[in-house]
């Protein structure tokens, strides 16, 4: 995609998959976690500003009593109204209301950002795809832990479930 992507806000969330202190941290290619975040926020600042949902995911490992350090969402990340979902496998929708929230405010296209883009993010991309939501998936709001995982789908995978679009692609129609 070369421009703009007019998206309905009264239809549209965005999707950030864990963007965690411990994550962010990672060495992760092609853009280290510190841009992701910077992207992401710049995403989410985009969707508060209209009134479309901002849902953010973070993972806890199931079975231990106490989660590893860094394990909470990057402080300041999230804001009053924003929609939060502890995942315990690798994609936000199994397990969660993820779903039900999102039907409830009449969401039927899911924005994506976050890390890691062939997991957490690819495969909560894949679940929403068989669930019925249009995908956009937000390429510089990505990482992964080689250059290769990150390529690999953006280029290949991402463009068969969804739009692939840059974080200045992303624009609101007016309403």
């Amino acid at each position: 995609m070369t421009g703009p992507l007019a998206l309905d806000p009264a239809r549209s969330a965005l999707v950030l998959v864990d963007l965690m202190d411990r994550i962010v941290a990672l060495p992760l290619e092609p853009r280290k976690g510190t841009e992701v975040l910077t992207a992401a926020q710049e995403l989410a600042a985009a969707f508060r500003a209209v009134g479309a949902p901002v849902v953010l995911v973070r993972v806890e490992r199931p079975g231990v009593t106490e989660q590893p350090p860094g394990s909470g969402l990057v402080p300041g990340l999230a804001h009053p109204g924003d929609i939060e979902i502890v995942k315990r496998t690798i994609g936000a929708f199994q397990g969660t209301d993820l779903d039900a929230r999102l039907r409830e405010r009449g969401v039927s296209t899911l924005v994506f950002g976050g890390i890691a883009t062939n997991l957490g993010v690819e495969s909560t991309a894949r679940a929403a795809l068989d669930l019925g939501y249009d995908l956009v998936l937000v390429e510089d709001a990505t990482a992964a832990l080689t250059a290769a995982e990150h390529e690999s789908s953006t280029r290949l995978d991402f463009p068969r479930l969804g739009t692939v679009v840059t974080v200045d692609q992303v624009r609101f129609v007016a309403g």
